[in-house]
């Protein structure tokens, strides 16, 4: 399916790594023109080399800053001079929990996680506006599940569910869609990270993956890119305020047949 994206400026933020990147590559297949914004420039640039675009750049931004935001949007206004599209996508699992945790950590695990979301919308909203483009909000299973010693991006997953509708709304007299995917478990960097921090690996790995009902695997980040391209696309022209769960039906599905 042409999904019509031919030479569209879509900006993924932590696009260099992850889900990010799978969503980049994706892009790239379509014949997109996807802009990198991530803290790294080296890894961007890696992302870019990977992908092999013409027309694709990297702008070095760390998002928790909010004027690194305002900064990126400036300077893909200035190279681009569009935005067909944005994916508010970087962001991490940083374990601020109520027991373990305090104020200035659960404070800069949301801006980490969620402020940015906001920002980098409320940026390029001149530019989605004249180009009557979408966003895609990228988010976490932890807002209706729990995790457990994760408050700071459960809150912070809940408030981009929040945004997804309220957006939604908001932007109807442009006719700007927006929607979000939610993740369970999708194996990425940050994700092997964080299973190493267990004693026996690949033991808490199997246990997690046979509850996964379908097929009993983690999503791939290409599945995960594939609807959001399709979302980005006018392919999806009457989709809007939607949160598509990508998890092999994790989150509703009964556990009892798993």
């Amino acid at each position: 399916m042409d999904l019509l994206l031919k030479d569209k400026v879509i900006v993924v933020t932590g696009g260099a790594k992850g889900i990010g990147l799978g969503i980049v590559e994706v892009l790239a297949k379509e014949g997109a023109i996807p802009v990198i914004v991530g803290r790294s420039k080296e890894d961007n640039q890696q992302a870019l080399d990977k992908i092999k675009v013409a027309g694709s750049y990297q702008i070095t931004a760390e998002l928790s800053k909010p004027e690194d935001c305002k900064k990126a949007v400036d300077a893909i206004a200035k190279q681009s001079g569009k935005m067909d599209g944005l994916v508010n996508n970087a962001g991490v699992n940083d374990g601020v929990g109520l027991e373990h945790g305090n104020y200035e950590r659960f404070m800069e695990s949301l801006h980490k996680n969620l402020v940015h979301y906001y920002l980098m919308a409320h940026h390029a909203l001149p530019f989605l506006i004249k180009s009557k483009g979408a966003i895609v909000n990228i988010g976490s299973k932890t807002a209706e599940t729990g995790q457990g010693n994760t408050s700071a991006y459960a809150a912070a997953n809940g408030g981009r569910n929040a945004l997804t509708r309220e957006w939604a709304v908001e932007l109807l007299p442009h006719g700007i869609r927006v929607n979000a995917i939610i993740i369970a478990e999708s194996y990425t960097p940050l994700y092997e990270n964080w299973i190493k921090t267990f004693p026996n690996p690949e033991e808490k790995l199997k246990s997690i993956t046979s509850k996964i009902p379908l097929e009993k695997r983690m999503t791939t980040t290409e599945e995960i890119a594939n609807m959001a391209a399709f979302l980005l696309s006018q392919k999806s022209s009457h989709t809007t305020g939607q949160l598509i769960h990508v998890d092999g039906g994790y989150v509703h599905l009964d556990r009892a047949i798993s």
